[in-house]
């Protein structure tokens, strides 16, 4: 087995005993994060009636021609401020934070305080 994927197997193990933990519910939903090595994104999830609310990726924020410019920290801060405004508009400040598996670092924490510039409590 090669290290990538053996990298690949030990995330989904975390993330299968984090989300054993945590749940969604209509009054405070799930944000589900998902790195690929290009792209960040996320999603916000009520898990008791199984519905996607809302979802922001860095690719819905680039220009036309599809390609994001800039470092993909500074992408990541942008999807989580403008998910943040989003999630506002729908009636949340409160969610519960699913990290999938990644260490709390670099893009995923970027986008976590993104949504905590936009007002989000978690």
């Amino acid at each position: 087995m090669n290290s990538a994927r053996s990298k690949i197997i030990k995330r989904k193990i975390r993330h299968r005993r984090v989300r054993s933990k945590i749940t969604g519910t209509g009054e405070r939903p799930r944000l589900a994060v998902f790195r690929s090595n290009k792209h960040i994104y996320a999603q916000l999830i009520d898990d008791q009636n199984q519905k996607t609310l809302a979802q922001s990726d860095d690719l819905s924020l680039a220009p036309k021609k599809g390609k994001a410019h800039g470092k993909k920290t500074d992408l990541s801060k942008n999807v989580g401020l403008a998910l943040g405004q989003i999630i506002l508009e729908k009636g949340f400040n409160k969610i519960v934070f699913d990290r999938g598996g990644y260490k709390y670092h670099g893009r995923v924490k970027a986008l976590a305080e993104g949504l905590k510039e936009a007002g989000i409590k978690f």
